[in-house]
């Protein structure tokens, strides 16, 4: 059984973690959506990797002195909003479904020509909802490695092989049409882009890298040309905190660093970006941290296999593929995938070490080996966060489906990390913040407990009418719910001004916060790969969405 990872919160910073080298937080460049203000030289050029011994981002060393708080439900994965707390944080992992795999080799044409092990997964690749036609779809590598398969879903669980092509003896949802051998991929679904024709966007690796723009994912354009040289195993995704494009790039990091990765940004998605490895920055690697898990395969240290990455509310989530270097006999390499979080879309603050997306000791598992992260990171399907991965067996059964399959992991939304109280109760008070909502809404569970808030002034004073005392407290379980206060219907007389929020829990558990301009609770911050109910990259919405 996996235990949930627990650190007493005191005083914030505490012990934080960046496995990269230190970067100065020189001020003079770009000011973020969340107070923090870039160095004039942006992205960071570090020499070296950290690969022993990871240090603290500088968004954490440094924090700005007000942090503004009007995009997206706001997390409790590091101390960047916490001042001062008497509150434990849980680290929480998710659950695989017990309908894993949920999509398998079926057809002929998903089977490799030659070895036929069966393979039906994303490969990074991507799974999406596309509002519209209010459909969940996933582009997966199909017949280890031969090309680009499509599904489709209304539930996210049970998936369906669309008839594309009927004049076709065979794969009729298979997509690029001429023969192809392909490694990862990745596809992204651009609901910002102005031009109909390019509102799906793709990266893969064929014999170096490729690129390609469809209009609804299934017609694609002929190669855009390569954005530049890498090797086999790369993938992209978007900042919309900033508005690039960025490139996660396998490539060697160097003697006793491994695999690493390096970081390319655009402002548009196209070719040629880059023309050798100096113009990208070292970027990320594993460390001696990731060494952590309850099996030690080697002593040898890890490496980073792959980093995905994806906007959810108000930070970048980070989906870190280790691999653990070990594929004796029938086994597969291991790989498994954890989480970083990052607040300026460069540096990742990774706490909690231990496998989020794990593989099985079983060998007859779905998930016996090299489990990877899915493009788009996850979907938001009404309280519930559904992460989709590959996971690959021994290939020794090859009739039922399983030599490569999807899985699905399932999260409640924002429950990567909670602070928690028990009965004898405790109190987390904010840095200074700034909002122009109205509505201060919460995550949490706490039906045999209670949640109150007050508001504070600078210099740490109670704010009338919002104090303690006129509070109403909370108490349930809801990951959207509004705290108010007797006598006052908003907090729109405090919009614009610095205020600090303390939180009295007792007995439950807070996962986020936020204050929205609307009645419904809608947040404003990004919702990952989307999911049903919401139209956009944001949520607009509030009032958990339908399943």
């Amino acid at each position: 059984m996996t235990h949930p990872a627990r650190t007493l919160l005191i005083t914030a910073p505490l012990l934080l973690f960046f496995f990269f080298s230190d970067v100065p937080h020189a001020a003079g460049g770009e000011t973020l959506y969340n107070g923090i203000q870039l160095p004039d030289h942006w992205p960071p050029r570090p020499e070296q990797f950290a690969r022993e011994e990871p240090v603290t981002p500088p968004w954490l060393v440094d924090p700005p002195g007000v942090i503004p708080i009007d995009v997206g439900r706001q997390l409790f994965v590091d101390d960047f909003l916490i001042e001062e707390t008497t509150l434990e944080r849980t680290f929480h992992q998710p659950v695989y479904h017990p309908a894993c795999p949920v999509l398998r080799a079926e057809t002929p044409w998903e089977h490799h020509r030659a070895r036929d092990i069966p393979f039906a997964a994303p490969f990074s690749d991507g799974v999406w909802h596309d509002p519209g036609d209010d459909l969940l779809k996933m582009w997966y590598m199909a017949g280890t490695g031969l090309t680009f398969g499509y599904a489709t879903s209304e539930d996210g669980i049970r998936w369906q092989r669309p008839t594309l092509f009927p004049e076709r003896a065979g794969g009729e949802n298979i997509l690029l049409l001429e023969p192809i051998s392909r490694d990862s991929s990745t596809v992204w679904l651009d609901l910002n882009e102005t031009d109909p024709s390019r509102r799906f966007k793709m990266m893969y690796y064929r014999a170096g890298l490729q690129m390609r723009v469809s209009p609804d994912g299934i017609d694609w354009s002929e190669s855009l040309g390569a954005p530049g040289p890498a090797s086999d195993r790369n993938t992209f995704f978007y900042n919309p905190f900033r508005n690039v494009w960025v490139y996660s790039i396998r490539l060697g990091g160097g003697r006793g660093v491994g695999r690493a990765r390096y970081y390319f940004e655009s402002t548009e998605f196209g070719v040629p970006l880059w023309e050798n490895r100096n113009d990208l920055s070292r970027w990320a690697c594993a460390d001696r941290l990731d060494r952590v898990k309850e099996i030690e395969y080697t002593d040898e240290l890890p490496d980073l296999y792959n980093l995905d990455a994806t906007p959810y509310e108000s930070l970048m989530l980070g989906l870190f593929s280790i691999h653990a270097k070990v594929a004796e006999g029938n086994r597969p390499k291991i790989n498994y995938v954890t989480l970083g979080y990052s607040r300026d879309g460069f540096h990742w603050h990774r706490p909690d070490r231990r496998p989020f997306l794990d593989v099985s000791e079983d060998d007859t598992a779905w998930n016996y080996g090299n489990v990877q992260s899915a493009g788009g990171g996850c979907l938001v399907m009404g309280d519930k966060l559904y992460f989709y991965c590959s996971g690959r067996n021994s290939g020794r059964t090859p009739d039922d489906g399983t030599g490569g399959s999807t899985g699905l992991a399932i999260l409640r939304r924002d429950g990567f990390a909670s602070v928690d109280a028990g009965p004898q109760g405790g109190t987390l008070t904010t840095r200074p913040l700034t909002f122009t909502g109205r509505h201060l809404f919460v995550n949490t569970d706490c039906p045999a407990g209670s949640l109150r808030a007050e508001l504070l002034d600078r210099d740490g004073q109670p704010i009338a009418p919002f104090t303690l005392e006129n509070s109403v407290s909370l108490k349930e379980d809801a990951v959207l719910a509004e705290m108010t206060w007797k006598g006052v219907t908003d907090l729109s007389a405090l919009a614009g001004k610095t205020v600090r929020v303390r939180f009295h829990l007792q007995n439950g558990s807070l996962y986020s916060f936020w204050v929205s301009p609307e009645t419904t609770g809608a947040s404003h911050g990004y919702v990952a790969a989307g999911g049903p109910g919401f139209t956009g990259h944001r949520d607009t919405v509030g009032q958990t969405p339908p399943q």
